[in-house]
């Protein structure tokens, strides 16, 4: 696991509280993100996972404190956003193409003829996720592992220093899931930032930095220092987990078992804490 360094944070919350309409998604929370590495957001279904994704995205305000995000200060915007589900219309004509290419609008304006660069950008993307073969394809007329990894690649076309991924390596194939895990590595050697929500612990557990929410955040730090049995079992209560043969289980209904991939061994969970 690479060191976290100790430079200006990525994400910078300061007695944040998020909600809608008067619903208060994440109570009050202090915590910082750094810079240049894999960020797992995990916690249980509703914990305020894709709301403090939104936050972080200025997509929502919060109802007190404050969050600074250097990757859209002044006005600038470097922060690429791919949704967990992104819905189309399966009756619109789109290509693959298409749908990349709408990542460089953020930069070139609907309107205006896209540039050399902004082309290179889109191939580039298509190839960093292999779809360039799918090119010309009609996204209706492709798997859901297909769908997401076009997803992720208009999200790499956009110009940007922190990625946001909600959830995107949820009801995937295993090709889709290593292709997708390959880029999020790709970016940190590129300098990026990414910030993923997941429900999988095992996920969590080979990230550089851990957020565990639970309608608000319990622990922010290195993996070995948040997922301890103790703060596991204030997020998920202890109904959630089980503890067999020294692996923990999280028995969390939002997301289906898969062998291998959601147990975690109790001695590097801090299972005994």
């Amino acid at each position: 696991m690479r060191q976290v360094l100790l430079t200006e944070p990525a994400v910078k919350a300061e007695g944040l509280i998020l909600g809608y309409g008067g619903t208060i998604a994440v109570d009050r929370s202090t915590f910082s993100i750094p810079q240049g590495h894999v960020v797992a957001v995990i916690g249980p279904n509703g914990s305020g996972k894709s709301t403090l994704l939104n936050a972080i995205a200025g997509l929502i305000k919060p109802i007190a404190g404050a969050v600074e995000v250097p990757a859209r200060r002044n006005g600038d915007h470097r922060i690429s956003y791919v949704l967990q589900t992104t819905k189309v219309n399966d009756n619109l004509p789109v290509s693959v193409r298409e749908v990349v290419t709408m990542g460089r609008y953020g930069a070139a304006g609907m309107f205006r003829r896209l540039s050399a660069a902004d082309r290179e950008a889109v191939e580039a993307a298509m190839e960093r996720v292999g779809v360039t073969d799918l090119a010309g394809k009609h996204l209706h007329d492709l798997s859901g592992g297909q769908r997401q990894r076009v997803f992720v690649a208009q999200g790499l076309a956009q110009d940007h220093e922190l990625l946001l991924l909600d959830e995107p390596l949820t009801g995937i194939d295993l090709p889709t899931a290593r292709a997708i895990d390959a880029v999020i590595h790709d970016e940190i050697g590129r300098g990026c930032t990414v910030v993923l929500t997941t429900h999988d612990l095992s996920e969590a557990t080979v990230a550089d930095f851990v957020v565990l929410l639970a309608g608000r955040v319990v622990a922010a730090g290195p993996p070995d220092d948040v997922l301890t049995g103790q703060n596991l079992t204030a997020a998920y209560g202890q109904s959630f987990l089980h503890f067999e043969e020294g692996a923990v289980f999280i028995d969390d209904p939002a997301h289906t078992p898969i062998p291998g991939r959601h147990e975690q061994r109790a001695g590097d969970a801090g299972a005994g804490d």
